[in-house]
């Protein structure tokens, strides 16, 4: 009967103890959850303001939640009279492991935040970075997905974006192509310059506005190399570069404007 009692008095004494932090830590946790209701709403408005996309603001608004509950979870277990030195130093030493084989993810996801914010490009803008050229079809946390011109899906890691320089084509709503004809030193430029403005004249998709930029960019040993710079929207970018090298390849031939050929080049007969 003495242990019984004794046992009694331990459990009324824990009850007494514990009864009012678990209530507490209820208490708590019940508000804790109605206040980060709340707090989300706001935050979803302020992202709503900030113009942030469809796609980026349920994963911010995800982080955020996690962070408050984590809180309310340690201000629960502090109530309860945890010691929370240790968990905080194994939830530590698991994120730094977490972290460093995560580390090329952890990049693209900053980078991709960065982008999310910064907005260099768009849906359907067409880009460049580094050599990978194309439209943009999705902006994804880790990465961005670019459709090349020829159908090819590039999967570019953010992290390569925000490193290196990029170009949108799409920021201002024209392109410049970059069109590079040879004249031979024989021939009269002005002529020529005429016989490529009717040319690209007759290419339906190149502007009026800006209009195209002709002109002498170099010499070499053969030939005067003629800069042609007509002006498109970004998605004829392709479209006219193919178009307007056989307009200008087609004018010189009906204008008899010839091309010069290097000297000692033979023409033979290739194998099958």
């Amino acid at each position: 009967m003495e242990k019984l009692y004794e046992y009694l008095d331990i459990a009324i004494d824990s009850v007494v103890f514990f009864a009012p932090r678990i209530l507490a830590a209820v208490v708590v946790l019940w508000l804790g959850f109605k206040l980060i209701n709340k707090i989300l709403k706001l935050v979803d408005a302020a992202l709503k303001r900030m113009h942030i996309s469809d796609s980026m603001r349920p994963f911010l608004i995800s982080i955020v939640s996690v962070l408050l509950k984590i809180a309310i979870l340690f201000i629960i277990i502090s109530i309860l009279g945890a010691d929370l030195s240790g968990l905080v130093a194994i939830l530590a030493a698991v994120s730094f492991a977490i972290g460093m084989s995560l580390q090329g993810s952890l990049g693209n996801f900053a980078s991709g935040i960065l982008i999310m914010f910064l907005k260099p490009y768009h849906i359907n803008d067409w880009i460049q970075v580094g050599d990978s050229f194309g439209k943009v079809q999705e902006i994804g946390i880790f990465n961005t997905i670019v459709i090349t011109p020829g159908d090819k899906v590039l999967i570019i890691p953010n992290s390569k974006i925000t490193d290196d320089v990029v170009a949108n084509y799409s920021k201002k709503g024209v392109v410049r192509l970059e069109i590079g004809v040879t004249m031979p030193y024989n021939e009269d430029f002005p002529k020529v310059k005429k016989v490529i403005e009717k040319a690209l004249g007759s290419i339906e998709n190149v502007l009026d506005t800006p209009k195209p930029e002709i002109g002498i960019e170099n010499f070499d040993s053969h030939n005067v190399l003629i800069a042609v710079r007509p002006y498109v929207k970004p998605d004829d970018f392709w479209e006219v570069t193919f178009v307007a090298h056989q307009e200008i390849k087609k004018a010189f031939s009906e204008n008899n404007i010839k091309v010069a050929y290097s000297e000692g080049v033979e023409l033979g007969s290739i194998g099958g």
